[in-house]
């Protein structure tokens, strides 16, 4: 080939690798197993998208009211009581955070997708608390959950909830 169609080679960075659909192609797998791949690699990176979504909503959320709570609430009321007041505060949001990405990103009802979403958001959400709880305090896992109230500090261990929200929400079609 002469001209500018013999300089257009379909590029791939090396750090990347081939995607699923140049996978198939290169394979000279049929039109419809393509097809496949392509909405498998849409749905996989929407239910990513969902599980991002959703830990960005509720963690914001939690700093936010983390803040609130440490700067105001706990010196007039203490710790226990503090964090006892922020709880269902945070189930609230929990709630409606899961609710809203239901809703707007259409989440299916199959139960894999959705504990898929909030499973992702699950990760993140533990990452994010233990890295800047341990960052900020210096400390373990260990010795920060330790250092836990034996009444409040519950709600670290029941963040299934977190995670099971979506399979608990419905959407506006019952479903």
């Amino acid at each position: 080939m002469i001209g500018p169609a013999a300089s257009k080679k379909p590029t791939v960075e090396p750090w990347a690798g081939p995607s699923i659909l140049q996978l198939a192609r290169f394979r000279g797998r049929s039109t419809g197993f393509t097809d496949t791949l392509v909405r498998m690699q849409k749905a996989i990176m929407q239910i990513l998208k969902a599980g991002v979504l959703y830990f960005a909503f509720v963690f914001g959320a939690g700093f936010v009211l983390g803040a609130i709570r440490t700067l105001w609430v706990v010196p007039r009321i203490g710790t226990r009581k503090g964090e006892l007041v922020e709880m269902p505060l945070m189930l609230v949001v929990t709630i409606v955070a899961a609710r809203w990405i239901v809703l707007h990103f259409a989440v299916s009802s199959e139960a894999l997708v959705r504990l898929g979403v909030g499973g992702i958001a699950l990760g993140l959400m533990l990452v994010a608390e233990f890295g800047l709880a341990l960052w900020v305090r210096g400390s373990s896992i260990t010795q920060y959950l330790a250092t836990r109230d034996p009444v409040s500090g519950t709600v670290y261990y029941i963040l299934g909830v977190f995670a099971i929200m979506l399979l608990l929400v419905v959407r506006a079609g019952g479903v």
